[in-house]
């Protein structure tokens, strides 16, 4: 099996890369420098011959979001998947699987959501999410397609707890606002098995949710990481400091998405970590 992944070098594509060497497969690493390469030479030695192509790439939301900056966001992810698209429409030893993930962004924080919700963010990441999953299902009718909707990726190496483990930590950890908004998370390992059922599953396609069985609010969060680290949870973050520190991109912090696994779960995916405790307690070996 040959796997090419594009954005290899993150916290989620070294998590993958370990997880296929593993199992004894070879991987291609697809870097920012691979999408400035001439289209030939992009799909003979990126895509060509590849079994399975997984799409990561794309600019970190986690910074305080311009004009400019939001332009990076969406050129990032319809770019470099439409490059991909292309390559594989192309080859004449095409995959069978492009793996081009999203995220629960896509869906409204009004509603609770499985892959069959059509209630839809028209938020700026709603509408990103939307133009990068039509830019990656161009390539339906040429092979399989997987639109994986990523949650909150839960991890010691990287993602969203590499920021707030150190507050959380020295007992100055906070809930956000009223605390009432939706975390839809998914534990590392967890995502990883994910990507690996998809894979072997050949009658899954399309959107496929990412997340844990069991979605927690910011304060419940807030609340267990306190105790697994045996820190207190007094604080509370205003939403307007955070406004102000991050400006537009302060809405991944102040809304949530209450997003459920259905298609996981009606295909029988085992989650290892499926609540907060379990997977908050793995990752820092604390029980409470």
């Amino acid at each position: 099996m040959i796997v090419s992944i594009s954005g290899a070098g993150g916290f989620i594509g070294k998590a993958l890369t370990r997880a296929c060497h593993e199992k004894g497969w070879t991987t291609k690493s697809i870097n920012r420098e691979s999408f400035s390469m001439p289209a030939d030479e992009f799909r003979k030695e990126k895509i060509e011959g590849c079994d399975v192509v997984i799409n990561l790439a794309g600019a970190s939301i986690s910074k305080r979001w311009d004009e400019v900056y939001k332009k990076e966001i969406y050129d990032s992810r319809i770019s470099t998947t439409n490059k991909i698209v292309n390559a594989i429409r192309e080859s004449s030893a095409r995959p069978g699987l492009l793996i081009s993930v999203s995220g629960t962004d896509i869906y409204d924080t009004t509603r609770t959501h499985d892959e069959e919700s059509t209630s839809f963010s028209d938020s700026f990441l709603g509408n990103v999410c939307r133009d990068w999953e039509k830019e990656a299902l161009n390539a339906r009718g040429t092979v399989r397609v997987v639109i994986p909707r990523m949650g909150m990726v839960l991890g010691e190496d990287g993602g969203a707890l590499s920021s707030m483990y150190l507050p959380f930590s020295l007992g100055i950890g906070a809930k956000i606002g009223k605390g009432n908004q939706w975390i839809s998370f998914i534990h590392i390992k967890d995502l990883v098995n994910a990507f690996l059922f998809i894979i072997e599953q050949e009658t899954l396609s399309g959107p496929v949710n990412l997340v844990s069985p069991y979605p927690v609010t910011n304060a419940e969060f807030s609340s267990t990481f306190g105790k697994v680290l045996k820190q207190p949870v007094f604080l509370t973050l205003p939403g307007g400091i955070l406004k102000l520190i991050y400006g537009e991109g302060s809405v991944l912090l102040l809304e949530g998405h209450k997003v459920l696994p259905g298609k996981l779960t009606v295909m029988g995916f085992h989650f290892k970590y499926p609540t907060i405790t379990n997977a908050l307690v793995n990752l820092f070996g604390k029980s409470f």
